[in-house]
């Protein structure tokens, strides 16, 4: 009999996590770079030249810094002024 035990907890521990897998969600939503959306030291990795990594923007709405947001978002992102979020870098509001 002892030698089942071990067979049970592997059961239980794959019927446990079967159930888990059941309830997330079937695939993560989708996300995108965006451009010239995110306030400085709030972007994500790799904000173009002068910068290395996330949270290296050093103004508001940098062109050249992204932001991951969910797929079909970035153009729809109200931004102060007449900016808007883009797909590519942008030229507009990088430091000097």
């Amino acid at each position: 009999m002892d030698i089942m035990k071990p067979t049970l907890g592997l059961g239980a521990s794959l019927a446990c996590a079967l159930s888990v897998m059941a309830t997330a969600p079937a695939h993560a939503q989708e996300m995108e770079k965006c451009y010239g959306v995110s306030l400085a030291g709030q972007n994500d990795c790799a904000a173009g030249p002068g910068t290395t990594c996330a949270g290296t923007s050093r103004v508001d709405y940098q062109g050249n810094a992204w932001t991951l947001v969910p797929t079909g978002t970035c153009t729809q992102i109200e931004l102060p002024g007449d900016r808007m979020g883009a797909l590519e870098p942008l030229d507009r509001d990088i430091p000097s």
